[in-house]
């Protein structure tokens, strides 16, 4: 959780021949793999690693490959509604007061809501977010969706209405992201889009921090617009002790908890293993990038 950074890590690693790694957590630059003589393969867990320099890899002839996900994507997807039951339900308040010895929250702001009636805004409508819209559709919720590369068609083929973005923001009781980042969607709720959104609105990211303004969201949850955050991502990971969504109670936060999964970490563990045997054996490792 806690990876060592600079001559730290750089001593840590000086000596291995083979590295796993989990995702992107440690990134591994053009300065550090310089610094690493005797590393000949790279195996990451996931599909994708946006913190390998794949080009100084490859001028060392070094392999890289990575692991199989699992049932990654339905545990976001589960994860996601969670998420949003918890801030529904004001889960985490209610157990807290519980465990104190009392029964309940007895003034009208600690009444949770129902979700049958209501719009779930899906901010992408990806193998993820088309997973949180059939959900939707079984608690008898309104979708609309909206992604930079939206159509109509496509949104309805998963029964979801194509809306533009402010319609969404405007209209939604929950507001789920689902996008990949890019330098087009970065901050792409800024405090301009986190106004526009309903003052008893749920904003849920199991997705990715860049995609919200951590500034702005933060002022904008002590403004009551939205009501609640419920996140699992976070822009530096772990969160920061002094990172003031700790102390907001209308934030519901999770260490990036979507994949965190025993069935996902077994596909992880076997993928490692057999990546590692197949660079041992001086065979091929299967599911190459490099």
């Amino acid at each position: 959780n806690h990876p060592p950074a600079g001559e730290a890590l750089v001593a840590l690693l000086r000596e291995v021949d083979a590295l796993v790694l989990m995702r992107d957590r440690v990134p591994l630059n053009a300065a550090l793999i310089d610094q690493l003589p005797k590393l000949r393969y790279v195996v990451f867990t996931g599909t994708r690693n946006t913190t390998l320099d794949l080009a100084a890899l490859q001028a060392r002839g070094i392999p890289v490959s990575h692991t199989e996900w699992g049932p990654s994507k339905e545990s976001t997807c589960e994860m996601t509604w969670a998420l949003i039951l918890g801030a529904l339900r004001h889960m985490e308040q209610e157990t807290a007061l519980l465990r104190a010895g009392q029964w309940r929250a007895g003034h009208p702001q600690s009444l949770g809501g129902v979700l049958h009636g209501q719009t779930l805004g899906l901010i992408g409508l990806g193998e993820i977010g088309s997973r949180v819209a059939r959900v939707g559709q079984a608690f008898g919720m309104d979708l609309v969706t909206w992604s930079p590369h939206m159509s109509a068609e496509r949104a309805a083929a998963h029964g979801v209405r194509s809306v533009a973005l402010d319609e969404l923001l405007a209209q939604s009781k929950v507001v789920s992201l689902h996008l990949v980042p890019s330098a087009a969607t970065r901050h792409l709720l800024n405090a301009e889009r986190l106004a526009r959104m309903r003052d008893d609105a749920i904003l849920v990211n199991t997705s990715r921090a860049a995609l919200v303004d951590h500034q702005a969201l933060c002022a904008a949850l002590r403004q009551g617009r939205p009501a609640w955050a419920a996140l699992d991502v976070f822009e530096m990971e772990p969160l920061p002790l002094d990172d003031p969504l700790r102390s907001l109670p209308n934030a519901l936060l999770t260490p990036h908890l979507g994949f965190v999964t025993e069935p996902v970490f077994q596909r992880f563990a076997h993928g490692v293993v057999e990546g590692l045997l197949a660079w041992l054996r001086a065979e091929k490792p299967p599911r190459m990038v490099s």
